[in-house]
């Protein structure tokens, strides 16, 4: 690849970033649909199995889930181009800032209108159709990490198949039953995965 399209990976980290942040209702969770579509599938800076890797250890740090996704998301991509570690830390600062400076500007330009406008009719229908649209970009998240990378295949390996099925039903349920929290239930499947998957 030529150096001067190489170091326009950093613009094209930037604009797709800074259109997640403005375009990503719902938090860092529906965010992730879009930064899974952006990096894997549009621009294919990373593998689908990096990201997975990049969602569970954003899960597992301190801080919002879509920041810390587009930190590692950030560093991942100019790493996997070829770049040093301290390139890869601005891509990091990079995609961070470029996910947040939409939500700053806008809350700063918006904030006194919103709270002057926000029980009048037209606001009240456009959040009403928003709601939808973040639970149907929380579904689309979880069923793009529904992938052959994440559970393998009962014609690949079906232990790893039945195992990966089985920690995703008992993840659930310790969650949304159990009220486990979520931190101590990824530990939990990690300490599993070592165990019933290591070879």
């Amino acid at each position: 690849m030529p150096k001067e399209q190489n170091t326009m990976i950093f613009v094209y980290l930037f604009i797709t970033f800074f259109e997640i942040g403005l375009f990503g209702f719902g938090g860092g969770y529906g965010m992730l649909s879009l930064i899974q579509h952006e990096t894997v599938e549009h621009w294919h800076w990373m593998s689908s199995s990096e990201f997975t890797d990049i969602v569970a250890i954003s899960q597992m740090t301190p801080g919002p889930i879509g920041i810390n996704s587009a930190t590692y998301c950030g560093y991942t991509a100019i790493k996997n181009a070829g770049y040093s570690m301290p390139m890869a830390v601005l891509g990091s600062a990079t995609a961070t800032f470029a996910l947040v400076l939409p939500s700053l500007i806008l809350m700063i330009l918006i904030s006194k209108m919103f709270m002057k406008y926000m029980h009048t009719h037209t606001v009240t229908s456009i959040f009403q159709g928003l709601r939808p649209a973040v639970v149907g970009l929380l579904a689309a998240a979880t069923l793009l990490l529904c992938t052959r990378e994440n559970f393998s295949t009962p014609s690949e390996n079906l232990w790893q198949f039945c195992i990966s099925c089985l920690l995703f039903a008992a993840s659930f349920y310790g969650v949304k039953v159990l009220k486990v929290n979520p931190i101590r239930m990824i530990l939990y499947s990690a300490v599993a995965g070592l165990l019933l998957l290591y070879e």
